[in-house]
C-alpha cells in the first residue's frame, strides 16, 4: 500500500482568509472520497492549533503506485488542484510504502 502525505502552507496573511481557504481545501478534498476509485482511505484538515509551520495537512492510501497515478490524474482531483494551486505558498510531500 502506498500512502501518500502531503501538507500545505498558504499564501495569505490574513488569519480569516487563510482559515476559510484552508477550511475549503479540507472539505473539496474530503469530498474526493467516493469519486475517485483508488482512493481507498483519505484523512485531511486544517491545523488546529495553530502551530504556524503547515496550514493543511492530508494523509491518503492508495493499493499501489498505479492507483496514486490514477488519484493524481482524476478530472475530480485536478479540479480541487486549480484552486490549491491559487491559495498555497508551499507544499510538502512524501510517498512512503506501508
Amino acid at each position: 500500500m502506498i500512502r501518500h502525505i502531503v501538507a500545505w502552507r498558504l499564501a495569505s496573511q490574513d488569519p480569516a482568509e487563510r482559515a476559510a481557504q484552508a477550511q475549503k481545501m479540507s472539505d473539496d478534498l474530503g469530498a474526493l472520497r467516493g469519486v475517485v476509485p483508488s482512493l481507498l482511505e483519505i484523512t485531511v484538515g486544517p491545523d488546529v492549533l495553530g502551530g504556524g509551520n503547515w496550514d493543511v495537512a492530508l494523509i491518503a492510501d492508495f493499493a499501489d503506485r498505479a492507483g496514486l497515478d490514477a488519484y493524481q490524474t482524476h478530472p475530480a482531483h485536478q479540479a480541487v488542484v486549480g484552486f490549491v494551486r491559487s491559495v498555497v505558498a508551499d507544499r510538502v510531500c512524501v510517498d512512503l510504502e506501508v
